[in-house]
């Protein structure tokens, strides 16, 4: 079945072009770049790839932009796109190699509407290993997604549950809460790859305090777009 590739980018120097090119090679039907104003090189190496990687019969790849926030992004790369399933990738994040055959293979049962795969880091080293099993035990106990473990959904449940709400923060879990009320969900044994940088900034125990910080106010009422103000002070602050 068709399957649509929606890449949300900010500031993505670094890490498009390495996941543009191995995407690719997957055999899905396209991807979209979606950027939100990158202050960087991003659109111009996205725009650059595309126009190289047309000759040589990788699949296409289309540039949109739309106004900056993860969740305005996805709906608008949505909005675009032609495939039958939507598929939600982080720039800094890789899939398994034959992640097309998995996710045919788990649509072929018409009662599940979507899942994620488990994640892995690119950071060989113990905390690397900790927080990634800590994450895809607590996706499967919970039935919940984070953006970084590459959800899936199909395009007509998409579209009836309205896409992601437009919250600075939380939209993947939020997202995640209401696709479970549509039908089953699956998270897949493969492993996608995604950067460690996000941890590294603060060091590991203090950004898992901060992430479960964070998740707790949001479960207990606080508004996402003051939980997004907190979480980007205490980023600018540990960057100096």
């Amino acid at each position: 079945m068709p399957i649509s590739v929606i890449i949300p980018t900010l500031n993505e120097e670094r890490t498009i072009i390495a996941t543009l090119a191995h995407t690719a090679g997957l055999g899905f039907d396209e991807l979209i770049v979606v950027d939100g104003g990158s202050a960087d090189e991003t659109p111009a190496l996205v725009e650059s790839y595309r126009v190289s990687a047309q000759p040589s019969g990788l699949r296409p790849v289309r540039l949109v932009t739309a106004p900056c926030g993860r969740a305005r992004q996805m709906n608008e790369g949505a909005k675009v796109s032609l495939g039958e399933v939507l598929l939600f990738l982080h720039a800094d994040t890789q899939l398994p190699n034959d992640a097309k055959r998995m996710i045919d293979i788990t649509l072929a049962d018409q009662r599940i509407v979507g899942g994620w795969f488990d994640v892995r880091f690119d950071h060989p080293s113990i905390w690397g290993t900790i927080i990634s099993r800590m994450m895809n035990w607590r996706s499967r106990l919970s039935g919940l997604s984070t953006g970084d473990q590459a959800l899936f959904v199909r395009r007509p449940i998409f579209e009836q549950m309205g896409g992601f709400a437009d919250m600075p923060l939380m939209e993947d879990i939020e997202f995640s809460r209401r696709l479970n009320r549509k039908g089953a969900t699956t998270a897949l044994t493969a492993t996608v790859t995604t950067s460690f940088r996000r941890w590294e900034l603060q060091g590991p125990l203090r950004t898992i305090l901060l992430m479960w910080a964070l998740r707790f106010l949001y479960w207990v009422g606080v508004d996402p777009h003051r939980l997004a103000q907190f979480y980007t002070a205490v980023r600018e602050k540990a960057r100096g």
